[in-house]
């Protein structure tokens, strides 16, 4: 834990190979990360930018774009894994989480195949199958769990996509007969960059709508007490220079949650950030911020389910890119 008192987390969203033979391991040796994340856009990055993938690369000529990104991913999760164990076997975390295909988005039995394939082949036991919150991924979140895999449930914009994954997570238990540790993976930075320059031409406080309704999703994962599943807080980065760069680590700091950020943003929280415990908002505050959004017009549900679409067609076209690149 990076604060154990709040059992408060700090994981790494971001993979890349020579990264984990080095920082990566710094991070861990001075407990400042307990866990990592990776995305399709993050391998993107890593693959298409670093030249640590080459001499894999050019073996692996004989096979399909997809299974060469297969090989070069799970190469890199089976090595974050391994790094990260001593911690998952003290119980201080120690995940690593893959994504499946996004283009499997609204296909439950393909994406639930496609996780147990992926969990079998990277072959460690903390390593999270990443599956969006989509009517498919809940069906998919459920079996998953129900086979004992630990799931991240991913791109959470909405407290109804949330409670569907509770739900997912709570019967797949049920099955599996134990608990299964889970996150539920709320996106909070991509809010306010779609509301931020309306907001402030109305002189309305920005930079707080993500704030707000993380907390708010937050409280009802809290409140639904499912075994082993913790609010994620993701997408806090900060492209907004008027605010420090650990200010949706510091403004989001909870008990047993989790915050996953880019290596930038985790040392400049270390650094400089408050470590000290910022939710639950009292909700009266909340509700009066969304009546503001309200009262110039704003259809807060509407923009959430934009950033939901945006977000995996974001996905989709960085896998898209990969696949074609190699």
């Amino acid at each position: 834990m990076y604060i154990e008192d709040l059992k408060f987390s700090l994981w790494a969203d971001f993979i890349e190979r020579e990264y984990l033979d080095n920082e990566f391991k710094d991070l861990i040796d001075k407990k400042i990360i307990n866990g990592a994340t990776s995305n399709p856009a993050i391998f993107k990055n890593a693959i298409l930018s670093s030249d640590a993938y080459i001499a894999q690369l050019e073996s692996l000529d004989d096979l399909s774009p997809k299974e060469k990104y297969e090989a070069v991913a799970i190469y890199d999760i089976q090595k974050a894994a391994d790094v990260l164990h001593p911690l998952y076997q003290k119980g201080d975390d120690g995940y690593v989480s893959i994504e499946v295909d996004p283009y499997l988005c609204d296909d439950a039995e393909a994406t639930i195949e496609e996780g147990k394939r992926l969990y079998k082949a990277i072959d460690r036991e903390n390593v999270m199958i990443k599956v969006p919150a989509t009517d498919a991924g809940y069906v998919a979140m459920e079996a998953l769990v129900a086979e004992g895999i630990a799931v991240n449930a991913t791109l959470i914009f909405k407290k109804e996509q949330a409670l569907a994954c509770l739900d997912a997570f709570d019967k797949g238990m049920q099955k599996a007969g134990k608990a299964v540790d889970t996150v539920i993976s709320i996106f909070v930075s991509r809010v306010d960059r779609a509301l931020d320059k309306l907001l402030a031409e109305h002189n309305i406080e920005t930079a707080l709508t993500g704030i707000y309704n993380s907390a708010m999703i937050y409280d009802a994962i809290i409140e639904a007490n499912v075994p082993s599943c913790r609010a994620l807080f993701a997408s806090t980065g900060v492209k907004d220079d008027s605010l420090p760069p650990y200010y949706y680590v510091e403004k989001l700091l909870a008990y047993n949650s989790v915050n996953t950020a880019p290596i930038e943003t985790i040392l400049a929280f270390d650094a400089d950030g408050k470590k000290e415990k910022a939710l639950p908002i009292d909700k009266e505050i909340i509700i009066e911020h969304f009546a503001k959004l309200q009262d110039i017009g704003i259809d807060l549900n509407s923009v959430l389910d934009k950033l939901i679409d945006d977000g995996l067609e974001a996905f989709k076209e960085a896998f898209g890119e990969i696949l074609e690149a190699l």
